[in-house]
């Protein structure tokens, strides 16, 4: 079963790729022709990257890991947080800032100070200071939330990244290769796809273009959530279920207990009753 359709993705102009004189050798597999000097992406191997790629995506989601969507070119950052949103996972649109990923206890660190100056404008307690100190705090506050605030929830990164084109964000495809973490990502006729684990082959620079990629894969991260909240649900069922069988089996195993003692002291009674009684007599 298809993930798109083929004319949606020659309508939104997926196949389109740069120009014959900036292509990558490595990316020759994934090219079908040219035409006007413009190289052309064979649509199949679109489809399969994709295919692949919601698979892919599904299961990092059904098994609860974190995905973060990337991609701060200006026709992508839009798209970015707004499917990563739709989606329930975390994003980078504005800046890749070096460290995000191999020096991550820094980056909490900023994330620290953010709450810190969003507690200043709550509490009031940046009233107290000067107007031009109080200039400075808001404008760090807004720079660090502008960068930071679409993995401010991240806590660990174990699922993959999500990467619309990888040449402007080699420094998130470094940090990811070095920590052994996956990547998804668009790779268009002018990229590398060597570092890329699950290659999309595809116009990376048209706003039509990754608009519908990154709606096919954030619906199959979707589905993967409703998955694993089906799952946990069906877990925290069976849990409860074995709780109260164990409760149940405790307090019949006490009852036992109980009444098993009553018929030894009972029994007790008579025995005692009856050695009272021959000597009476």
């Amino acid at each position: 079963m298809a993930v798109v359709q083929v004319e949606t993705l020659i309508e939104c102009g997926v196949h389109f790729g740069h120009r014959v004189s900036r292509w990558h050798p490595k990316m020759g597999r994934y090219i079908f022709g040219k035409r006007n000097q413009i190289h052309i992406v064979d649509i199949r191997q679109t489809i399969l990257g994709l295919v692949r790629a919601s698979n892919f995506l599904r299961q990092l989601a059904q098994s609860g890991k974190q995905l973060v969507f990337v991609g701060t070119k200006r026709q992508a950052k839009s798209l970015i947080q707004e499917e990563a949103e739709r989606c329930g996972m975390h994003f980078v649109a504005e800046r890749w800032l070096g460290g995000t990923l191999t020096n991550y206890h820094t980056i909490r660190s900023r994330l620290k100070r953010l709450e810190e100056l969003e507690g200043y404008e709550q509490t009031g307690a940046i009233e107290q200071y000067s107007k031009k100190r109080i200039s400075a705090l808001r404008r760090e506050r807004k720079k660090i939330h502008r960068n930071l605030s679409g993995i401010r929830n991240l806590k660990s990164l174990q699922g993959c990244l999500v990467i619309v084109d990888v040449k402007r964000e080699h420094i998130a495809v470094k940090e990811a290769k070095k920590l052994g973490i996956p990547i998804v990502a668009v790779v268009d006729t002018d990229c590398d796809p060597s570092d890329v684990d699950v290659v999309i082959p595809g116009n990376d620079d048209a706003y039509r273009s990754i608009q519908q990629i990154l709606r096919v894969l954030s619906d199959a991260v979707i589905a993967g959530r409703d998955k694993y909240i089906e799952i946990q649900a069906e877990e925290e069922k069976k849990r409860l279920e074995a709780e109260e069988a164990a409760r149940r089996a405790a307090e019949e195993q006490e009852q036992k207990a109980r009444e098993e003692q009553t018929q030894r002291e009972a029994e007790e009674k008579a025995q005692v009753s009856e050695e009272v009684l021959p000597e009476e007599l």
